[in-house]
């Protein structure tokens, strides 16, 4: 089978390895639909401080069950499946503690760039789960990401009513401002890209504001605020460093500050002690999912919250992955998706 390495910064291979079997619990996947991903680009264009490479590429995918290991009852071969990158222990301080996106022991499924993905049991046992027909493979792809966003929101002590700002219109901001506005919340989007701002208003949110060419970002969001007094709630979905120190200067006295985006290893938030202290202001970093969060996320998709329309752009064949990835990169589409045979 064809499978993806990502063998150093900017140097993806093509490769050809042997089908792997399955073992105890494991679930081996022909793959359907990958998704690029923002955490794809930045390992491909800086490198992952988790991982050294040569490694497997890739972690967003749906397809059908080929094969199943020892044990495993929950599906079978044929069925449609959507499938997690990742499964807590459930043993550790954090999961016991109810934090397991903190867990000490991830199992995770890498490598969905390929024709076939073996699932470990971990994943496959709590965040593998059979799809309906009427959920395109498209769709169901987005689970990840989008379990992500479902986490972050139920972060977020949004109101009926409030004014959210989310920062970026990327994939997994998108996600969120979709979110905000289906929990009632009036939503501005910021970006310095048109098109993702056109997304962001075909899924429903009160405004956008590109900021291209702003001089002080802080002052043109809260200008759109009552009295200029800031944003209830300001979710940042960037991952710059920048845009965080922003977003803690966009919310009102007694708001709220959600910091989703995965900066640069080595960044350092900059905050001002006595406007945190004063304005009494809550900021809060949110990191990865939960199996909650994620049969969460799936179940939404089935309801039709969002769609691969409004998210993937662009086809492309395994051998042309680097194509996909630069193009994403570049800010062109939101997404775009490696269709397998």
């Amino acid at each position: 089978m064809k499978q993806a390495m990502l063998y150093d910064v900017e140097d993806i291979r093509i490769m050809e390895v042997p089908i792997p079997a399955p073992g105890p619990g494991e679930v081996l996947v022909r793959n359907k639909i990958s998704t690029t991903c923002g955490t794809d680009v930045k390992n491909f264009k800086r490198g992952y401080p988790l991982l050294k490479p040569p490694h497997p590429y890739g972690h967003e995918f749906s397809g059908v069950v080929a094969a199943v290991g020892a044990g495993v009852t929950h599906v079978k071969e044929g069925d449609r499946v959507a499938c997690h990158n990742t499964a807590p222990c459930n043993h550790c301080y954090y999961c016991k503690h109810g934090q397991p996106s903190m867990c000490e022991s991830l199992t995770f499924c890498r490598g969905s760039y390929a024709e076939y993905v073996k699932v470990p049991a971990p994943v496959a046992a709590q965040n593998m789960f059979v799809i309906p027909d009427a959920l395109s493979h498209k769709t169901a792809s987005l689970m990840e990401p989008f379990s992500c966003a479902v986490y972050g929101i139920e972060n977020c002590p949004i109101s009926l009513g409030d004014f959210v700002v989310v920062n970026g219109a990327g994939p997994i901001g998108l996600m969120f401002a979709r979110l905000a506005v289906l929990r009632g919340a009036k939503v501005l989007v910021t970006d310095m890209v048109a098109g993702r701002l056109e997304t962001a208003e075909r899924l429903g949110v009160w405004k956008t504001l590109n900021l291209t060419g702003v001089e002080d970002t802080v002052d043109a969001v809260r200008a759109l605020t009552d009295g200029a007094r800031g944003a209830d709630i300001v979710i940042e979905a960037t991952g710059l460093i920048q845009v965080w120190e922003t977003s803690v200067r966009m919310a009102r006295k007694g708001g709220f500050v959600l910091l989703f985006g995965g900066t640069r290893s080595g960044s350092v938030l900059h905050v001002d002690a006595t406007l945190l202290h004063y304005s009494q202001i809550t900021v809060k970093g949110v990191f990865h999912t939960t199996p909650v969060h994620v049969a969460a996320a799936l179940e939404l998709l089935k309801l039709g919250v969002i769609s691969a329309e409004d998210f993937i752009q662009h086809e492309y064949p395994l051998d042309d992955l680097e194509t996909a990835i630069r193009e994403h990169a570049s800010g062109a589409v939101i997404k775009n998706c490696i269709v397998y045979n």
